[in-house]
């Protein structure tokens, strides 16, 4: 009896599961899975479910994932002709649009119905609409459609401290629409520092990013006043009395890093800049969040030893 042989390439395989993990932009997901636990672990301070804690951070995840691999195949054209995206999977050819959109709905499904199934219908339903949010409003039509597609849009990549919360709770709450206030806030100065580094190639794929259709001092003027905007949303937490004075310190400090950076680049329009007040708004985002948790955690902890 003949056996069919199929020849394994671990090689092969290793770059095909490389390729589907590069689809699901790992490190914005990484940002959206860290925020999202920031609103779990704030929701019930010490007391944090382990369960909605794993399944909530699968669900959203898988589902980021999935929102993610639908904009590369939506964007696969305009990914080919901008440097700084003509590495993705679909342009080098390691993935072709099909495979991706199976992938895309099998990783979502099985996020969806973790959510479901595992920790809450409004967690899971919220997920879900930021998805289309994403996925189908942003990248289909925003992008393509008005400059202030990054300010409409970003709604959707600032769900993930809510999504935690109701992971948790089972409900909305103000605190954490203050947090989802504060990366809706925070997206346009970080996406338009980037815009202002990489005008050309949004301009060479038409693209109507805010550089290209109102020029760059309006932008840098935007970037500007929506930093100042950022600031003010931030002092919230203090002044609502969700946070005290540890975050209220840090987050000054982190402000004035912010500003500087975004004054800086109103003054010179240096491309350099600009480049590293991106760089530095993602670490900006990182360090507000982990204020958050660490303010709220720190008298828990000095209670602990004190008890002992």
């Amino acid at each position: 009896m003949n056996t069919l042989r199929v020849a394994w390439n671990p090689t092969g395989l290793l770059a095909r599961c490389q390729a589907y993990y590069e689809l699901c932009k790992p490190r914005v997901v990484g940002l959206m899975v860290f925020t999202s636990w920031v609103g779990m672990l704030l929701a019930e301070p010490g007391h944090t479910p382990w369960a909605a804690l794993i399944y909530g951070t699968i669900g959203i995840a898988l589902m980021a994932g999935s929102a993610a691999a639908l904009n590369h195949v939506v964007d696969r054209r305009i990914d080919a002709e901008m440097r700084r995206t003509q590495n993705r999977p679909i342009p080098k050819g390691y993935l072709n649009a099909t495979r991706c959109l199976v992938f895309a709905a099998l990783i979502g499904g099985v996020g969806l119905a973790i959510l479901i199934t595992r920790v809450n219908l409004l967690t899971a339903g919220l997920t879900f609409l930021a998805l289309i949010g994403y996925a189908v409003i942003y990248t289909l039509y925003l992008k393509r459609a008005t400059p202030q597609n990054i300010v409409i849009g970003g709604l959707a990549g600032a769900m993930p401290p809510l999504l935690g919360w109701t992971a948790v709770t089972g409900h909305v709450a103000a605190y954490p629409l203050i947090l989802v206030l504060i990366i809706f806030a925070w997206t346009p100065p970080h996406f338009w520092a980037l815009a202002l580094y990489r005008k050309e190639e949004y301009a060479k794929v038409g693209v109507p990013m805010l550089p290209v259709t109102h020029g760059e001092a309006f932008t840098r003027l935007q970037v500007v006043l929506y930093t100042w905007l950022l600031a003010a949303i931030t002092l919230l937490p203090f002044l609502l009395g969700g946070n005290g004075v540890v975050y209220l310190a840090g987050v000054a400090i982190l402000n004035a890093v912010f500003l500087f950076h975004a004054h800086r680049l109103y003054r010179t329009g240096a491309r350099e800049h600009s480049i590293k007040m991106f760089v530095f708004s993602i670490a900006y985002l990182m360090l507000l969040f982990a204020l958050l948790l660490f303010d709220r955690y720190l008298p828990l902890f000095l209670q602990q030893l004190n008890s002992h």
